[in-house]
């Protein structure tokens, strides 16, 4: 018997499914059997396996085959292909993002030493857009080419007072004034507007198109409504305010459950205490969060000497950090990741929708079966036939309709089930009567507990040491 025949009755050869790794199963053999490495190699080669052969596996196969008669072994392995970069946008200055106070190590502020805005002159270039780059293509065990996936172009996103190049490479401000990203992460410029002092009576509501500083305190009854972002190098009382970017107050916030804190973007203050906040991104509080309800569709971050939550309801997309979460009297204190209540919100809504429009397509498609018929036996009116028209296009919009709404039903669908990478970080201590929520399933803590983490493993909330 040839050396092929013997070898092709004793081994197999079997591919992955992306066939980047090759395998080699050995039968039965006898113990007086003999090959080669380099028969080896031609058997390979004969079943298709020509790249990224492992030589030392093959030489050492050929030596010692018995071996490895009792599951397959790796005998190639192919190159995988190099995915490209993304492209980005990248600014040209450091976003300050604050113009509060400083605040020293005994967390004290200097209210002589105030952070400077982020301030541009008409002309000057802010962003640059940095192009993708091309995938780098793989080699599977056959020989062919695997190919990876080329990075996305960023692009410039404009907001107010931004304008960019022929090549949309490059942004500039319009106009001098304060750089400030707004939702969806547009760029603008807005001009500031100061109030040297409280905002009370002297100054009413302030509705601006651009950012609003204000060195003093806000009010209880106020509103303060910006385009841009809002500082306050001061505290907050049951005020409205509501900013298209971010929000800084230097002092706390004392609301007595009313008016609200509401951000395009980011909120940071010191504490809260019976407040109600919602952000676009993160709200990082640095002392406390006291009887309030706080949502951020990212994170809430309570970490810093005290970081203490005690009471209400947190809320946020991804993640809640805290030094220590309720107190030894197990005040019911809620924390919510993972899904924001207006996605459920939303997809119940949809859901509505879709059932309304299902019933008007019903309704519809019925009466065009109906004038179908009339029209098969040549007798349909003129103005049967305009209703048919009209008909036909409601029929069309409705189905349009239907599919916009199930590919949004889908994408929340798929939110509700994305959270595994939700979770709470208590630092310190967390107390009985907290209830942790994330994505659908609840968990009710008993006892106390120290540095741990609760997550979503196994269709379960756990609690994991941190």
């Amino acid at each position: 018997m040839s050396t092929t025949m013997m070898l092709e009755q004793y081994l197999e050869v079997s591919l992955s499914d992306d066939k980047m790794t090759a395998y080699l199963l050995i039968g039965d053999v006898d113990q007086n059997i003999q090959f080669t490495e380099n028969e080896l190699l031609q058997f390979l080669r004969n079943n298709q396996v020509q790249y990224g052969l492992k030589e030392e596996v093959l030489r050492d196969i050929a030596r010692r085959p018995l071996l490895y008669t009792k599951e397959p072994v790796i005998v190639a392995i192919g190159k995988e292909p190099v995915d490209g970069t993304d492209g980005k946008v990248e600014l040209l200055m450091v976003m300050k993002g604050s113009s509060r106070p400083l605040e020293q190590d005994d967390g004290s502020v200097d209210l002589k030493e105030i952070q400077q805005l982020n301030n541009v002159t008409r002309g000057q270039r802010i962003a640059l857009r940095k192009p993708a780059t091309s995938a780098i293509a793989g080699i599977n065990v056959r020989g062919e080419e695997v190919k990876g996936r080329d990075g996305k172009e960023a692009r410039l996103k404009l907001g107010k007072n931004v304008v960019t190049d022929d090549e949309e490479v490059a942004a500039y401000a319009a106009i001098d004034g304060l750089i400030v990203k707004t939702e969806g992460d547009k760029l603008n410029v807005f001009p500031v507007y100061e109030v040297n002092g409280d905002v009370d009576y002297r100054t009413g509501n302030i509705d601006f198109v651009g950012t609003v500083v204000i060195r003093g305190n806000v009010l209880t009854g106020f509103r303060i409504k910006a385009a841009g972002d809002i500082r306050v190098i001061g505290g907050v009382e049951g005020a409205q305010l509501e900013a298209q970017g971010s929000i800084e107050i230097s002092g706390g916030i004392i609301a007595g459950h009313k008016g609200s804190i509401q951000a395009g973007q980011q909120i940071k203050c010191s504490f809260v205490q019976e407040g109600n906040l919602s952000a676009g991104t993160d709200i990082i509080v640095s002392q406390s969060i006291l009887h309030s309800n706080v949502r951020a569709s990212k994170q809430v971050i309570c970490n810093g000497t005290k970081g203490l939550i005690v009471g209400g309801r947190i809320q946020a997309g991804e993640r809640v950090v805290a030094r220590t979460i309720g107190n030894s009297t197990s005040t019911q204190t809620t924390i919510e990741v993972g899904v924001l209540p207006e996605l459920r919100n939303e997809l119940n809504e949809l859901r509505q929708r879709y059932r309304t429009t299902t019933e008007s397509l019903d309704k519809t498609e019925k009466a065009l079966t109906l004038l179908d018929k009339l029209a098969a036996a040549g007798q349909l009116t003129e103005d049967k036939m305009q209703m048919r028209l009209k008909l036909n296009i409601t029929k069309k919009s409705v189905v349009h309709e239907q599919t916009d709404i199930r590919e949004r039903i889908y994408e929340l669908e798929k939110a509700l089930e994305g959270s595994n990478d939700a979770r709470v970080d208590v630092h310190q201590l967390i107390y009985g009567g907290s209830k942790m929520v994330i994505g659908r399933y609840t968990r009710y803590v008993k006892d106390v507990s120290k540095h741990v983490s609760f997550r979503f493993i196994d269709g379960e909330i756990m609690m994991v040491s941190l």
